[in-house]
């Protein structure tokens, strides 16, 4: 399996994370290579939802779980949300060992019953999410003009993959699923399908045992791909499901599925930014809403290549949930987050990564041409006049991220262009 793997952003990442801490918990949606990569690390598996195992499993985790925890490390337990009592005895045998790098847990959601868990886990448990590949891992990116550099220089230049506005539409429909990568065209949009027919029938029920309505969980990945890189309440939302034909229903209700749905890593809302500004303008707070890949908007939708090539505004929106999956998959692998920011005059910048030191970096995204491109600087130089650089750095970038176009350059004002297909970590 080692000599097949293509490596993940996330390798060095786990690596890093092992020499530091005990337990390493690998989390993100099923299917986005949690466990293969986790396999590169360890040196002994242990898979609790193996059909032959489970039920042994579980009762071991329950009665004796040490036993679970027994081989060679770093030992990975995948799934182990199935057990939460296995939190609690990894960390008692993690401060028993007094050593870092004994075991990695992958999970393709939070566990259904937290109350089992006693213990935070600070000192002894590390976080690292998992996305369907960026473009940079499925190489549909030169990784020309790296994310890192950018923070260093402010500038840009490369030359980015050949991506035509069809073969963008086919990348955005097939999305980052490591499996999808060695089949025929029609096979990874096929699979990109079923990923969401696996959420809707029976995903979004497993993850806490509540039987769920498939139709109304349809309807609601539907809505959310309409409002994707929007700010809309929940409110609106329920709205558009009514409007769609559903019978009447609650809010608390909506939240259910929502949460449900962000539990096992498939709507995964960005969080507003909050910089020093010289004026007193109002900053909206809302969470922005997105899924974790864009096929999943695609395919909620019923869309295809074809349809978002003759329908460039809704591509445009796919796109954005593209360009937002790689920036967060870069960002984290520079210790970094990212975030959305919009005023109450309208003024809005798609993406702001942010470091831990703080530096940070201000992005537009648009598909391309040179009105978009203009239009797309003339806002990241309209918010960067608004940040009071008395308080906080100047931006160590402003980048217009694109679509399509394959050459990366520095604009004379200062403004980076950079085709998707040309940016790496």
């Amino acid at each position: 399996m080692k000599g097949n793997y293509k490596k993940r952003i996330a390798d060095k990442m786990l690596s890093e994370q092992l020499e530091a801490a005990g337990v390493v918990l690998v989390q993100g949606p099923k299917w986005c290579g949690k466990t293969t990569t986790a396999q590169q690390a360890a040196a002994s598996s242990l898979f609790m939802d193996n059909p032959a195992s489970i039920k042994a499993n579980l009762m071991i985790s329950e009665t004796n779980p040490e036993m679970i925890l027994e081989g060679k490390t770093p030992r990975l337990i995948d799934e182990w949300q199935l057990a939460p009592s296995l939190w609690d005895a990894a960390r008692f045998e993690v401060s028993r060992r007094g050593l870092p790098g004994q075991f990695i847990f992958t999970g393709s959601s939070v566990p259904a019953d937290a109350s089992m868990i006693t213990h935070s886990g600070t000192g002894r448990f590390a976080w690292l999410t998992m996305r369907p590949m960026s473009l940079q891992e499925s190489e549909d990116s030169t990784a020309s003009v790296s994310l890192g550099s950018l923070f260093k220089t402010g500038r840009a230049a490369g030359i980015g993959a050949d991506i035509d506005i069809m073969r963008l539409a086919f990348l955005l429909c097939r999305g980052g699923w490591p499996g999808s990568l060695q089949l025929s065209d029609r096979a990874s949009l096929l699979q990109a399908d079923n990923y969401v027919d696996a959420v809707v029938n029976s995903d979004i029920s497993r993850v806490d045992g509540i039987a769920r309505n498939s139709v109304f969980t349809s309807k609601l990945l539907r809505s959310y791909a309409r409002y994707q890189g929007a700010q809309v309440s929940l409110t609106k939302i329920a709205d558009d499901i009514l409007a769609a034909g559903s019978n009447n229903f609650s809010l608390d209700t909506l939240y259910d599925y929502v949460n449900s749905l962000k539990k096992i890593f498939v709507i995964e809302d960005m969080e507003a930014w909050s910089p020093n500004l010289r004026s007193k303008t109002a900053i909206r707070t809302s969470d922005t809403r997105y899924f974790t890949d864009p096929s999943i908007a695609t395919s909620a939708m019923g869309v295809g290549p074809d349809d978002l090539v003759g329908d460039l505004n809704t591509m445009g929106l796919v796109f954005e949930t593209m360009a937002v999956r790689d920036l967060r998959v870069y960002a984290e692998a520079l210790g970094g987050k990212v975030f959305h920011y919009r005023d109450k005059n309208g003024l809005e910048c798609d993406a702001v990564i942010h470091l831990r030191n703080g530096k940070y970096g201000l992005t537009e995204v648009k598909l391309g041409g040179e009105s978009l491109v203009e239009s797309g600087a003339k806002t990241l130089k309209a918010l960067a006049a608004k940040i009071d650089t008395d308080k906080m750095e100047a931006p160590s970038f402003m980048m217009v991220l694109t679509g399509v176009g394959k050459y990366a350059y520095t604009r004379d004002d200062g403004v980076v262009v950079v085709p998707i297909a040309a940016l790496g970590v």
